[in-house]
């Protein structure tokens, strides 16, 4: 009904940028907040970034001023920009949404499939 298709994870060196993308497709009514999570071997997933459907965006403080969320709301999509990498960011990054399907009255929450990204030192 609804799926979330992420792309642009890779390996880069250490200081490079990547740019990942998830883009929303199905029966749509309207998408609420998007994010990404990431999750690295060993460890809990965690919150990166969100952005609300008017823009409003917050970073965890690892990725602040490194990272940068961002949205196109006629393409369903969301981006992270992923700037001066380091080898800590090394994980499988994941693109979530609330999204409202065309035939409820709710918004869920859908999960992408994960994008690995590793950076090396």
């Amino acid at each position: 009904q609804v799926q979330l298709v992420e792309s642009g994870g890779g390996l880069v060196q250490a200081g490079g940028s990547l740019r990942l993308s998830c883009a929303a497709s199905g029966n749509i009514r309207s998408i609420n907040a998007m994010r990404w999570y990431r999750q690295a071997p060993g460890r809990q997933r965690e919150l990166v970034a969100a952005i609300t459907s008017g823009g409003s965006t917050n970073y965890a403080d690892s990725v602040k001023d490194r990272f940068t969320i961002a949205r196109d709301n006629a393409k369903n999509t969301v981006y992270l920009q992923m700037n001066s990498l380091k080898p800590e960011d090394t994980a499988v990054y994941y693109c979530n949404a609330d999204v409202r399907a065309t035939i409820l009255r709710k918004y869920d929450g859908y999960w992408g499939q994960g994008t690995q990204v590793t950076v090396s030192s």
